[in-house]
């Protein structure tokens, strides 16, 4: 059984009623542009056919009641008495709040939460809660559904709410995606524009079994590090930072500053290249940027972990692939590789039993199509 079906029996057994709305807001992947978010540069992500699925049906009052599947549990609060808690539920929460200090007139629900985001692998299934929640907000309370403001009320809820510094990337890609598409957003003017997939590939996730740890000292490093290297070159983040700029007073830097500066203003021009390479339909060029982007992640940033790098060398030894990558903010999670969509099944099988030989690991491979951002469902 499907998780939409779920969550509507799930609803129907809770309160004895069909649901009256249905909403879904998908997880994401990104194509290219790792570590550029914050950066103010570019991102090339796409939402994925995994989503969090809210059902659920308006209350005359501004109370919140809602039913976790995956957690077995209920939550309930008043949208005019919030605290923060823990758990699942502080992104709903935290979802709620934005939306009252943005002077939305939210109205209560009732609802059943599901989703078959995988936690912990980058693939945002906290974004894709927090799209989903705002969607089925902007439902029962009448308001307009504004993807671009939307996106920043879920950054600010992860921000300011649950505590996690995150960048503007995926509550984008889950509020604005278009099906068959990636989007290409500059992370500093949230403008966007859809750019289609080749016809001939698939983007398959490849989930390490690893997860990240001791991610939050690392990423503000990394931040800080970034945030050195703009300084030094007077400007407010490295996206203003052109390439011959870079490269005339590289050697000023200390050596680890440089590495990461190099990664970020060389990722920006991938991001660039990765868009021209698909609105052209070519995939080999593209594959390239992809096996670029790794090997600059993985020696100039230093994100990657062994299990990342094995999994991106099995995939890029299958004929059919045309290039792969680390995805998300890594040492752990995922990396996405692009496969030739004939012969993607058997990819699969021989990287996954090449991963299982060199780490010992059993990974898991999901064929992602590019999938339609938040939105309400027919039931």
């Amino acid at each position: 059984m499907g998780v939409k079906q779920k969550v509507i029996e799930g609803f129907q057994k809770i309160f004895g009623e069909k649901p009256a709305i249905l909403v879904r807001a998908p997880g994401r992947v990104n194509l290219i542009g790792e570590h550029t978010d914050y950066n103010d540069g570019f991102v090339l992500p796409m939402a994925i056919n995994r989503a969090a699925w809210i059902a659920l049906r308006p209350r005359d009052d501004r109370r919140l009641q809602i039913y976790s599947l995956d957690y077995q549990e209920t939550a309930e609060f008043s949208l005019d008495d919030l605290h923060k808690g823990e758990g699942w539920v502080e992104y709903i929460k935290g979802v709620a709040n934005e939306l009252n200090f943005a002077r939305l007139q939210v109205k209560g629900w009732d609802g059943v939460l599901g989703g078959d985001v995988p936690n912990g692998a980058g693939l945002s299934s906290s974004a894709a809660v927090e799209m989903a929640a705002a969607r089925a907000f902007a439902a029962v309370s009448g308001f307009n559904w504004e993807p671009a403001r939307m996106a920043q009320i879920g950054q600010r809820a992860e921000n300011h709410w649950v505590g996690v510094n995150c960048g503007i990337m995926d509550q984008m890609a889950s509020a604005a995606a278009q099906a068959g598409h990636a989007l290409f957003l500059d992370c500093r003017s949230l403008e966007y524009e859809q750019v289609p997939l080749p016809n001939e590939v698939v983007v398959v996730v490849m989930d390490t079994s690893t997860r990240r740890g001791l991610v939050d000292s690392a990423y503000n490093e990394r931040r800080a590090q970034c945030e050195a290297a703009a300084n030094f070159f007077g400007v407010p983040a490295l996206r203003d930072v052109s390439l011959e700029e870079f490269q005339a007073k590289r050697d000023e830097l200390k050596n680890t500053v440089m590495r990461r500066a190099r990664h970020v203003i060389t990722e920006n021009q991938r991001v660039l290249d990765a868009v021209a390479a698909m609105r052209a339909g070519d995939s080999q060029i593209l594959g390239h940027l992809f096996n670029e982007s790794h090997a600059s992640l993985r020696d100039d940033f230093e994100v990657t972990n062994e299990a990342l790098n094995q999994i991106v060398a099995a995939a890029q030894r299958q004929s059919a692939c045309y290039g792969a990558r680390m995805t998300g903010a890594g040492f752990g999670g995922c990396a996405v590789a692009l496969v030739e969509r004939e012969k993607a099944d058997a990819f699969i099988s021989a990287a996954s039993k090449e991963y299982r030989r060199h780490s010992g690991l059993e990974a898991l491979f999901y064929i992602s199509q590019a999938a339609e951002g938040a939105g309400l469902v027919a039931q």
